[in-house]
């Protein structure tokens, strides 16, 4: 009986430290998330003039408070996964600088009732970014390894309003259009039409152009009430080539 009570008393404690354990560890990931945020309002503020968003909205911030971007990274990479930085996520693709993150999901202007398609998986991440934001995110990765960990990533952590599927993105979800919002996360050589058809009338699409060589820009895409698109740079930039058999 002796040692079943001592068993216990060590049970017990154990469960004790390893939730006070959680609990700091929690802690010390929203206060590096805090601190990124102060680097991002920073960046924002510097490119304002260029961007036409010189601040951060609430909703987009409280959006990157809370979710986990250490979640969404390798295990050698969390150490870094609250830098301002891109990080390799694998097969040659990365999840964007947090301050890119940020600004494509601003620049989008999305509302509580949207429907997103997002070109690019990738780990999930933004997905995530735009799931706080949204009614429903339909998001598209090319590499099947990516597009199934990413998946199973989002359901664990509990983002049910986010449909992922592997496929070619260049060609839209036409099943789910038209869409309120369309964010590529991966540079294309021009923007593409299906794109653009699947764009809601009054929608955006936020995409980046040019070649893995060649100058790249954030490109804003917005079509009118009356279907007239309309595009502006927004920002030099540097993302991983748009793939497939366009």
């Amino acid at each position: 009986m002796f040692c079943l009570r001592y068993r216990s008393a060590l049970d017990l404690l154990l469960v004790v430290l390893l939730t006070v354990s959680a609990g700091v560890c929690a802690d010390e990931y929203a206060q590096q998330r805090e601190r990124l945020l102060d680097e991002i309002k920073t960046d924002f503020a510097m490119t304002g003039v260029e961007t036409g968003k010189p601040e951060l909205s609430m909703a987009v911030h409280q959006s990157m408070a809370k979710v986990p971007r250490h979640e969404f990274v390798p295990g050698e990479q969390r150490g870094h996964a609250y830098r301002n930085r891109p990080l390799a996520i694998g097969y040659g693709q990365t999840v964007s600088q947090p301050y890119i993150v940020a600004l494509m999901t601003e620049l989008l202007e999305v509302n509580t009732g949207d429907t997103v398609l997002e070109i690019g998986t990738g780990s999930g991440y933004q997905a995530a970014i735009l799931a706080e934001l949204v009614d429903h995110v339909y998001t598209i990765e090319i590499i099947q390894e990516l597009g199934e960990q990413a998946r199973d990533r989002l359901q664990g952590l509990g983002y049910d309003n986010v449909t992922a599927r592997v496929g070619d993105g260049y060609y839209g979800w036409q099943e789910h259009a038209p869409f309120e919002a369309i964010m590529v996360t991966a540079a294309a050589s021009h923007i593409p039409p299906p794109l653009v058809r699947q764009l809601k009338p009054g929608g955006k699409m936020i995409i980046p152009v040019g070649s893995r060589f060649m100058t790249q820009y954030l490109v804003m895409v917005e079509k009118d009430t009356n279907g007239t698109v309309v595009t502006r740079q927004v920002l030099p930039v540097h993302f991983v080539p748009l793939t497939g058999g366009h």
